[in-house]
């Protein structure tokens, strides 16, 4: 099995986290290394690779928090593992509990905030960009946390890159133009880029940003892409939490 760990949370040996690929010794197509129960997998397999994947990162597979994903601006504040209903975002200061996002190419944000010792996990696609979900988030920390920008840490998962997100020219004409491409009579979105913005104009430091580079719908051996492979695309789940 072959996790994604970013370089931005080394320096805090109290957070956990790990980012599912398709890499798995006895996985198997269409869906692969498949960490979602809605995209028609066995639900026995889903279940061994679920319990194979939080075991690795010594994650009590009971212990982490999930939401259902509607691409909201829903933020949610949980207390214990399992389903917490919809939302598309989840906050907790409690150690030991998980936090999960489901990806196939939207983009994925973690956080952590290294004084206050809390957490929040982000699935942020172009509707909750749109929305702002991200700086929701920021701003429930902010309010219910006392979370500062100087004490995020803060690391952006794989997503689609705007080289492969093509989007019609209604969705474009929502977002800043910096954000959007035109080649060859299409137009393609920067989900991503408008993310990290969101975050620099916050006031987190550029350092305490990790983005990472890795398009899901490039790197087909290693990442998930509904983009790319419709309805036999498998899931990734990233997962944060704090060691109790």
């Amino acid at each position: 099995m072959y996790i994604l760990k970013p370089y931005i949370f080394n320096k805090h040996p109290e957070i956990v986290f790990g980012f599912s690929t398709k890499v798995s010794l006895g996985v198997e197509p269409p869906y692969y290394f498949n960490l979602s129960y809605s995209v028609g997998d066995v639900k026995a397999v889903v279940d061994k690779n679920r319990k194979d994947f939080f075991e690795a990162l010594k994650l009590k597979i009971e212990n982490v928090g999930y939401q259902r994903q509607v691409h909201s601006d829903i933020v949610q504040v949980i207390e214990c593992g399992g389903d917490n209903g919809v939302s598309d975002a989840l906050i907790t200061n409690k150690k030991n509990i998980g936090l999960a996002v489901t990806i196939a190419d939207c983009t994925p944000i973690f956080i952590y905030d290294k004084i206050n010792k809390v957490i929040a996990a982000v699935h942020s696609g172009w509707r909750g960009t749109e929305q702002k979900i991200l700086n929701k988030t920021l701003e429930n920390l902010k309010k219910n946390f006392s979370s500062i920008p100087e004490n995020l840490i803060i690391y952006i998962g794989p997503s689609i890159s705007h080289a492969n997100y093509e989007v019609g020219s209604d969705v474009a004409e929502k977002f800043d133009s910096n954000f959007v491409f035109r080649k060859d009579g299409k137009v393609f979105l920067d989900v991503s880029g408008i993310n990290y913005k969101l975050l620099l104009d916050f006031g987190i430091p550029k350092n305490q940003i990790q983005k990472s580079e890795l398009c899901t719908y490039e790197f087909k051996d290693l990442l998930h892409s509904y983009r790319r492979d419709g309805s036999i695309s498998g899931r990734s789940i990233g997962v944060i939490a704090i060691k109790g």
